[in-house]
């Protein structure tokens, strides 16, 4: 679904602020145990040198794991796997006491081992379409998952919420092709590449070719496009859940600045946040 401390002290580079101070204190272990289900599986799937069939088979017992914190009346501290008994205590607790929808956490576990096959497979996606339906189970649960523990379930809040998810994991493969395409992982679609008359070589090579900067220029483009379609969410959203969004939509818009400041080169250079930027977010997100 990247950089900011995070109360969990997540390791990882975040555009967005996980459970940070804006969030409600009765929900920072909720949400904690959420993103750190999200972020060990997708770990498995890409971290270390685990061959694709280990991370295959690391994602299947993980995945039984969930199914079983996840049934009714489960005791959740005993019989998990030494491996993540922490991490699925929490979520199990979570589960049931605040009633997660626990097929997005599938849908979150479905979009891994895709990865992993098509990074075996040496395999992109087609269309625009086949990569958003990509969005929509590894990045668009999460907001749902966040909404629902907020209370909201309103039709148009999801659309908007899964407009934002969509839009930061568009972001976050333009953002990212320096590290994505030597680890074999290719999101730029075969349509795409067709319409700029891109070069394979030249992508798999990171060449950033006239082409490839124009493909981007328009990749980036629909991103936006797309985040504006969810950012009235933050109105709609209360408390201060809401000022939490506003900083996730605003990370979001300000790589897609940064991105543009590169001349949309991110073949050569991955672009991040630092101190000045989280000001003019804080900024932006005061006038939203």
């Amino acid at each position: 679904m990247n950089s900011t401390p995070t109360l969990a002290r997540i390791e990882h580079y975040e555009n967005f602020p996980v459970a940070s101070l804006l969030c409600p204190s009765h929900l920072r272990a909720p949400i904690a145990a959420i993103y750190h289900f999200a972020r060990t599986a997708d770990d498995l799937a890409d971290e270390g040198q685990a061959s694709a069939p280990e991370r295959l088979d690391a994602l299947a017992a993980y995945r039984q794991q969930l199914r079983r914190v996840s049934e009714p009346g489960q005791d959740v501290t005993t019989g998990l796997d030494p491996r993540w008994v922490g991490l699925f205590t929490a979520l199990g607790r979570t589960i049931h006491t605040h009633l997660l929808p626990v097929q997005l956490l599938h849908d979150l576990l479905d979009a891994f081992v895709q990865d992993v096959e098509k990074t075996r497979d040496q395999a992109g996606y087609a269309t625009e379409a086949d990569l958003r339906d990509y969005c929509r189970r590894s990045a668009n649960p999460v907001g749902r998952l966040l909404l629902h523990l907020y209370g909201v379930s309103d039709a148009q809040a999801l659309q908007q919420s899964d407009a934002i998810c969509t839009a930061l994991q568009l972001i976050n493969f333009w953002q990212d092709p320096s590290v994505d395409i030597p680890r074999g992982r290719y999101y730029f679609t075969a349509e795409a590449k067709g319409r700029h008359k891109v070069i394979e070589a030249d992508l798999l090579a990171l060449r950033q070719t006239q082409e490839i900067t124009y493909m981007l220029a328009q990749c980036l483009q629909q991103a936006r496009a797309t985040m504006a379609q969810g950012a009235p969410l933050v109105h709609a959203v209360p408390g201060r859940m809401g000022w939490e969004l506003r900083l996730v939509v605003q990370g979001g818009l300000r790589i897609l600045d940064k991105i543009e400041g590169l001349k949309h080169a991110t073949l050569n250079h991955r672009p991040t946040l630092r101190g000045r930027d989280f000001l003019l977010m804080a900024w932006r997100a005061l006038w939203m």
